[in-house]
């Protein structure tokens, strides 16, 4: 099976994330199993025009505003008629294949926009694709769709979607869970991991805030913030940082390495997330496989990966404040914190990668939509 698959970043990309280790974790054993597979994706900085990487080849084109154009171009001219199935992956904006490729395409949302868009893109983009979103969405209801999460499912039935037609798959972590908890050792202090590019959609910004309204209530508290900061968003973020009145106690690690990673899932005693709308939480997972907790702002899918007062804290407002109070919560109360941490544990035994991409490469090889 050839798979033509459009998608806005590769894994290489400075502001790729879970949706991107998503992909590859799928692409690399689709080539695994014999399957021939291309990634049309954006370019950006100095980055090859192609790369092979894990048996299947990316293909990079213009950049994170022209690559839609881009791969529209580069499909007639190079691709009509080459592959089985094409893969439109909607991150932001979807790529439209499916008027214009003649193959089986298959829509692959991580997650759907709406107030993304005033995050995400420019203004007047911003407002142009926010209004602009249900209609067409509507358009592409006759899609077969692949998601990852039921609250996408739930979306995109509300926009005209077939029931029948989206497929759920499971999610997937690409770190092994530890195989148990007491072999994990934690900083000798409490701290709080913020994990990922730092961005405006991910309010990366919040969670400084937040912990600087908890260490007033635990003055040990201290904080590691990792990840790109490339973007304006992110210096205005680094300069926040800097003139905090806990300075000393924020350290920001810049953009690490997947032991680095690891080390920090493992030893940090809570990670925050506040992102603005999510594909899952692929690193709220990550952090439960590795022992640590999560307290999360109260957003679409972040509801899939995270169970209140089971694994975790929902935040009962998405503020600065209210991250603080879950914060709090998790950290003040050491018998609550062990519970949770180990029902955290054992629920991220259920992600697997092998599983997704058994349910994934079952539906591409199916001949008709159903």
């Amino acid at each position: 099976m050839k798979v033509l698959w459009m998608t806005w970043k590769d894994r290489s990309h400075p502001q790729s994330g879970g949706a991107e280790i998503v992909n590859e974790e799928l692409g690399k054993r689709l080539v695994r199993d014999g399957h021939e597979v291309i990634f049309l994706v954006a370019g950006f900085g100095k980055a090859p025009s192609e790369e092979i990487r894990d048996g299947f080849k990316i293909v990079r084109l213009g950049n994170l505003y022209t690559v839609y154009w881009k791969a529209y171009q580069y499909y007639k001219k190079h691709f009509q008629g080459w592959s089985d199935v094409v893969i439109d992956e909607l991150n932001t904006m979807p790529f439209f294949c499916r008027f214009y490729v003649k193959e089986r395409a298959i829509l692959f949302p991580h997650q759907l926009c709406r107030e993304i868009w005033f995050y995400q893109m420019p203004f007047p983009l911003s407002l142009i694709g926010y209004c602009l979103e249900p209609i067409y969405l509507w358009f592409l209801r006759g899609y077969d769709v692949i998601s990852i999460s039921e609250s996408t499912k739930q979306d995109l039935m509300r926009y005209g979607f077939h029931e029948k037609k989206i497929h759920i798959i499971p999610e997937g972590i690409e770190i092994t869970p530890v195989s148990n908890l007491d072999s994990i050792e934690k900083y000798p202090v409490p701290t709080l991991l913020s994990l990922g590019s730092v961005r405006s959609m991910k309010r990366t910004a919040d969670q400084v805030q937040a912990f600087e309204f908890a260490k007033k209530n635990i003055p040990n508290l201290q904080m590691k913030i990792a990840g790109d900061a490339s973007s304006v968003y992110g210096k205005i973020v680094l300069e926040m940082m800097k003139k905090s009145q806990y300075a000393r106690d924020i350290e920001y690690m810049g953009k690490i390495s997947r032991e680095q990673k690891v080390e920090l899932l493992q030893k940090s005693h809570v990670i925050g997330e506040t992102y603005v709308k999510e594909g899952w939480g692929l690193i709220v997972t990550e952090a439960n496989s590795q022992g640590t907790l999560a307290v999360v702002y109260d957003v679409d899918r972040l509801r899939d990966s995270e169970k209140h007062e089971k694994s975790g804290i929902i935040t009962q407002l998405n503020t600065p404040k209210g991250l603080a109070q879950g914060i709090i919560a998790i950290l003040k109360n050491q018998e609550e914190y062990a519970r949770m941490r180990h029902n955290a544990w054992v629920f991220s035994r259920n992600f697997d990668f092998e599983k997704s991409y058994r349910c994934f490469v079952d539906i591409l090889l199916r001949k008709k939509n159903v």
